[in-house]
């Protein structure tokens, strides 16, 4: 059984963010976007960097990505809930086409970016469709004219995806399946469905293979931290306090404090501005 869950974004990012890995992000980003989109090689923009997360560099966990046909991609798995969300989408997908401007392009050469968010929550109303693709249209034509195809947003949404393994039936099925299943995949008895695909047999014998001891304790405070902001969050919405929130950053940065990480660190982790983590160092260690 995968002991590591692909969904907890320091995961996600390592697994599909490493050089050694690329196979698997061109098969997954390839399962999302349609057609005439498939891309066959891509060059990692910011590849996973243990350095960079030590540095406090890592505080966004997405993957950033160009094609061999120069088309940008921002891929980013988001585990707690975010109603929000649209609106960070929006914010990356334009810090992404600002990049390409830092580049030294021209308006003209800006090239179509495509952003793919997978969300562990139910975020859209009013539909059970899984996937999810938004371009800018004519609302008298209904049709995109060609106009602005520089903009592409996915939303996966995974809480919504519920098919048993007979009944998969494409590669976006297969990864779903990957993703919200791992703590039940075996590497020495994949099912039929999921063996004939080679990424994603790689993917499930990688998944728990990938971490140091370092990375392990990382992903282990970062998996504690989701698991007490949806506790704390849960238990506050039923009685309709706020302040659970807080409280529960407020104890991850302690643990992760106490597990010897340094202030950026934990910083991250705990979603607390550095100021706010040293005063809580300094109560513990007057």
């Amino acid at each position: 059984m995968c002991k590591i869950n692909p969904r907890v974004d320091f995961a996600f990012k390592k697994l599909f963010g490493s050089e050694e890995n690329k196979d698997l992000l061109i098969s997954l980003i390839n399962s999302i976007v349609s057609d005439e989109e498939q891309v066959v090689e891509v060059t990692l923009k910011n590849p996973y960097n243990l350095a960079d997360y030590r540095a406090g560099k890592m505080s966004i966990l997405d993957i950033k990505a160009r094609s061999e046909n120069n088309r940008w991609f921002n891929v980013e798995m988001q585990i707690s809930e975010d109603y929000n969300f649209d609106k960070r989408a929006i914010y990356y997908w334009a810090k992404l086409v600002t990049e390409q401007l830092s580049e030294g392009m021209m308006f003209k050469e800006l090239k179509k970016t495509i952003s793919i968010n997978i969300m562990d929550f139910n975020f859209i109303p009013e539909t059970k469709d899984v996937h999810n693709c938004y371009k800018i249209i004519n609302v008298g034509t209904g049709k995109d004219d060609k106009l602005h195809d520089i903009f592409e947003l996915h939303y996966i949404e995974l809480k919504k995806f519920n098919k048993q393994y007979h009944q998969i039936e494409n590669a976006l099925d297969r990864w779903s399946t990957f993703l919200t299943k791992a703590g039940q995949l075996d590497k020495e008895n994949i099912p039929k469905e999921l063996r004939s695909d080679q990424n994603i047999v790689k993917a499930i014998e990688a998944v728990d293979r990938m971490f140091n001891e370092e990375e392990r304790l990382v992903y282990e405070i970062r998996m504690q931290s989701l698991a007490d902001v949806e506790g704390k969050i849960a238990s506050a919405e039923e009685k309709g306090i706020e302040k659970g929130r807080e409280e529960t950053k407020k104890e991850t940065a302690i643990n992760a404090y106490h597990a010897g990480l340094k202030i950026e660190i934990i910083s991250k982790v705990s979603g607390l501005d550095q100021g706010t983590v040293k005063e809580i160092i300094k109560a513990l260690d007057p």
